[in-house]
């Protein structure tokens, strides 16, 4: 964990390397959004009971959708437009946030508070969609930033200057969105603690009003970001010809050699096409992609279930201690996503990404088995931790499949709909237990059983497309 720790903080601190500016900005930002969220304690946000009507939850559960719903079908295809629009998108994105928190700063007490969030939701959202498409823009070939140590995937040439292979480039991906990941969730909690002593002292206007001058950093850094990074841009001349090395398939399995256009787009082989539909005139979806997004967004509403799920069980049983037991939980949670996007480069190197994603699917089942057959609150907390780890894990994998196999034109238009997707899926979890007095036990039954049909899906499913790939 420590030379995870320490590696991250290598690559952010090389400057001289795309990556490095990308973290850089991953980080300022990710203070941003901490803040926000710290300064709107004690505000009117919070001043509706937590023993509000369901409809109430229900209606907050359908706003954090429509963020999603703004951002997939208008700035996909701005995003995607030309190789330097998705460096604008975050530079507008942390400037507008700049200006918001100072219109915030005036009006804490008000009813525009909840419209103004709202934008500041969608502004966090836009940049969340064009960060996962510049990841494959700045992992080229001087690996994730050139940091020190084992965890540094390898060279990421071939000897002779020839390109990396589709193995070592996904695991440049995937490991640089798991250093991304690990900056982000030490960099909130670093900055939680000036937030809090700020709010305490001064109020969350002041809050807000720092706030400002971390997004206008935020801009500045994020003006430094490259608008294009060696020849897997995809645009105009950068984008690789009929005949190019396309990247395996499967994971594990060596380059897969030149194969047409028409084949690539497809899908693969036989035109195998996704479900989900075309990402634009030429490109349809992977369908390796495809699976993993089934087997993430169980992940993600599981997430959701759960969150809900402990919420109001534990206020129907009338624990002692409530606020403490949530609090322990979550707590749990985080300490588990932590654990998982610590741990990623260090599975990378025995595993695929899809078999990240089977394994993180498995052991979500057998933490909801046990917490099933032992009973109790205490065991939710294992639970919380194994849901926690799993999510937390299985993203940077499901990222790198999609950077690695979604053409870099798409790749705004593809992550702004798959993650509308997990949002959605996230909410519909969390309807569940709100909409049913589902028991703890039942929730855990739940829990146990929709994870070890996805797992046992995402296996036969990936089998049988590899025997009709072969």
């Amino acid at each position: 964990m420590v030379r995870q720790v320490r590696d991250a903080f290598a690559a952010l601190l090389d400057q001289r390397t795309p990556f490095g500016r990308l973290a850089l900005t991953h980080v300022v930002l990710t203070a941003g959004d901490t803040l926000v969220a710290v300064s709107l304690a004690g505000s009117l946000f919070f001043s509706i009971s937590p023993d509000a009507a369901k409809g109430k939850v229900i209606l907050y559960l359908v706003l954090t959708m429509t963020p999603f719903a703004v951002v997939a079908p208008l700035l996909g295809p701005i995003i995607d437009r030309s190789r330097g629009a998705r460096r604008a998108m975050v530079v507008v994105s942390a400037a507008s946030r700049a200006a918001m928190c100072l219109v915030m700063a005036g009006g804490l007490s008000s009813l525009l508070l909840f419209p103004e969030a709202f934008v500041m939701l969608v502004l966090s959202k836009v940049y969340l969609v064009t960060k996962g498409s510049l990841v494959p823009l700045v992992v080229g070939d001087q690996g994730t930033a050139g940091a020190p140590g084992p965890a540094a995937t390898g060279p990421a040439r071939r000897p002779g200057g020839a390109a990396p292979t589709a193995r070592a480039e996904r695991d440049q991906l995937a490991t640089a969105n798991a250093r991304l990941g690990l900056l982000a969730s030490l960099t909130a909690f670093a900055a939680s603690l000036p937030a809090i002593a700020v709010l305490e002292l001064l109020g969350g206007p002041w809050v807000l009003r720092m706030d400002m001058a971390v997004f206008a950093l935020g801009t500045v850094v994020a003006l430094r970001l490259p608008v294009r990074r060696g020849a897997r841009s995809g645009w105009g001349d950068d984008a690789a010809g009929p005949g190019a090395p396309a990247p395996s398939p499967w994971p594990g399995v060596a380059d897969a050699g030149p194969v047409p256009h028409a084949v690539a787009a497809a899908g693969g082989p036989r035109g195998v096409a996704s479900p989900i539909g075309s990402l634009g005139p030429s490109v349809t979806t992977h369908p390796e992609v495809t699976l993993a997004l089934t087997a993430m967004s169980i992940l993600r509403g599981l997430v959701g279930f759960l969150t809900f799920l402990l919420a109001f069980a534990l206020r129907r049983l009338h624990t002692a201690h409530v606020t403490a037991w949530l609090g322990l939980m979550l707590a749990g949670s985080t300490a588990g996503a932590l654990l998982g996007v610590i741990v990623v480069p260090r599975l990378r190197r025995v595993l695929s990404e899809a078999q990240m994603i089977a394994v993180s699917v498995w052991s979500v089942a057998l933490a909801g088995a046990l917490a099933a057959v032992v009973g109790g609150t205490v065991i939710q907390v294992l639970l919380s931790f194994v849901i926690g780890a799993a999510s937390a894990a299985a993203k940077p994998a499901f990222d790198a499949l999609v950077q690695a196999y979604v053409p870099a034109p798409a790749q705004g238009r593809a992550f702004a709909r798959f993650e509308t997707r997990l949002q959605l899926v996230w909410v519909l979890g969390a309807l569940l237990p709100v909409v049913t007095d589902l028991p703890l036990g039942a929730g855990d039954i739940v829990i146990a059983t929709v994870a070890a049909v996805s797992g046992l899906s995402y296996l036969t499913s990936r089998r049988a497309l590899r025997h009709r790939w072969a």
